[in-house]
């Protein structure tokens, strides 16, 4: 009989973490949630941080949990989290500083790099979506702008999942995935584009070498392992952004695109090659790595952080909802009365959010939404109608017709947004798994053990383990309008 392997992944998003025990036996994988805790960035002197000691003491109750469940040993554990955020640490391997939160980038921060390296060179580079204001490129920059003495002392520089792997094992190391996040990874050369690092005049030393997703670097350190009573399983570097790990466990097949849903969409499909044309900088497209080392044109959407922001708004106006109550106002309320770019720039920041909303509707000569329905409904149809510009764009760039989209994420459990997808698009949806990240993550560590082949072999272990809901188009002409209203909104 096999051996039953015990994995460990955990998946932190930029609200929420996650513990997840996955038992895989060879043919499928059977997930366990273990722990999960809140994850919020902290606003201090004008500056916003992430809290890692608190990351750092969430990751160690998952490794606790994991020894309290009398499962046995551990045979390996990952790391996947969001992109672009890092620390920075000092000679003595301490950290620099508390890591910053990518929320506090600014229009100023891209004219900044700009003014030293054109927006088509730079694309060209790195085939990176230069207009997003929280690429680590452009929060370096600002640092040394700065002067910061942070990054004055600072001997590396780890990327969140590998900063958090290096906490728990000592071990160094930049994984391929959320490399090429940052905007200062050159897919040409297969390595950090250290033509523009010379040219923006950041630290060369901080940036370490970049291994391959599914390298095992480093275990879980002695003294850890001695508090909390575990054995000392093996760190692999699984696909570390959590969208690779998301599409890794994408059980579609024929042509399809992907989206990863949580507090952004990542909307995107597999390419064999980066698209580093200006019509693909120019369609909001980023060409982020695969597990399997090729490429993903990837627009990268705001997705539930919108209606996020509006809860809070409600709970501090004393209007306590559920998500479920929310989803039941929003399916009451008118359809396609209003809708906004959920991608405006004034969307990005916290705070304010439903009078943000309220005066886009106003700005643009729109029925302003007043009640929860309204405002909700108002945010799900105007993302189902970003997805719509979003699959036109990689409908051209891969120059043929994509049949099918496949969401995973916690968000498909909004069965109401679900089919306003699909009737936005006019495509089946596909919705499944809900932990695509976690599984993909459980499942590279599997590959790195030896136990799967490759991503074929991946996804069909998924498609083993999991089911799947399919929606199906209801397109009309009042879908084919407010598309043409976004579209204006767009240019």
């Amino acid at each position: 009989m096999k051996k039953v392997r015990n994995l460990l992944a955990f998946d932190l998003g930029a609200s929420n973490g996650r513990a997840i025990l996955g038992r895989f036996d060879g043919e499928k994988i059977t997930m366990q949630e273990l722990h999960r805790f809140e994850n919020n960035y902290i606003e201090m002197n004008g500056v916003f941080y992430w809290d890692t000691p608190y990351l750092y003491k969430q990751l160690k109750q998952g490794l606790l949990a994991f020894k309290q469940g009398n499962f046995g040993d551990l045979d390996a554990f990952g790391i996947d989290t969001w992109g672009v955020d890092y620390g920075l640490l000092d000679k003595n391997g301490q950290l620099a500083g508390i890591p910053r939160s990518y929320r506090l980038g600014t229009q100023e921060d891209i004219d900044a790099v700009k003014e030293k390296i054109p927006t088509e060179v730079l694309y060209g580079r790195t085939g990176i979506d230069t207009t997003l204001t929280f690429n680590t490129i452009y929060q370096l920059y600002r640092r040394l702008r700065e002067e910061d003495p942070a990054l004055e002392i600072a001997e590396t520089m780890l990327l969140t999942p590998d900063l958090l792997g290096y906490l728990l094992t000592g071990s160094k190391g930049t994984e391929y995935t959320i490399a090429t996040t940052t905007g200062l990874y050159n897919p040409t050369t297969k390595d950090w584009d250290w033509q523009t690092i010379e040219e923006l005049g950041l630290p060369k030393k901080i940036f370490t070498k970049i291994d391959k997703t599914g390298t095992i670097r480093g275990h879980i350190r002695p003294e850890l392992c001695e508090e909390l009573g575990i054995n000392p399983a093996p760190f692999v570097a699984v696909g570390s952004h959590d969208t690779a790990s998301a599409v890794a466990a994408i059980p579609g097949t024929g042509s399809f695109a992907f989206c990863s849903s949580g507090t952004w969409s990542l909307f995107g499909a597999e390419m064999d090659k980066p698209d580093l044309s200006m019509d693909a900088q120019n369609r909001g497209f980023s060409n982020e790595g695969t597990i399997q080392g090729t490429y993903r044109p990837l627009n990268t959407i705001i997705g539930m952080w919108i209606i996020q922001e509006c809860r809070r708004d409600w709970i501090k106006a004393g209007i306590e909802m559920s998500w479920d109550e929310i989803v039941v106002a929003a399916r009451g309320a008118e359809p396609l009365r209003s809708i906004i770019n959920p991608d405006a720039p004034q969307f990005y920041a916290g705070g304010n959010m439903v009078q943000k909303i309220k005066d886009f509707c106003r700005d643009t000569n729109q029925p302003v939404p007043e009640t929860v329905g309204q405002i909700a409904r108002t945010v799900y149809e105007s993302l189902a109608l970003k997805y719509r510009s979003a699959l036109e764009g990689l409908e051209k760039m891969k120059g043929q017709r994509i049949d099918s989209l496949n969401i995973v994420g916690g968000p498909i459990n909004n069965k109401f947004l679900n089919q306003l997808i699909a009737d936005s698009l006019d495509r089946t949806v596909v919705t499944g798994p809900v932990e695509g990240a976690a599984i993909g993550n459980l499942l590279t560590q599997a590959m790195a053990l030896g136990d799967v082949k490759d991503l074929d072999h991946l996804r069909q272990i998924v498609r083993n383990s999991e089911s799947v809901e399919t929606w199906q188009p209801n397109h009309t002409d009042a879908w084919e309008a407010a598309y043409n209203k976004l579209c204006t909104f767009l240019k």
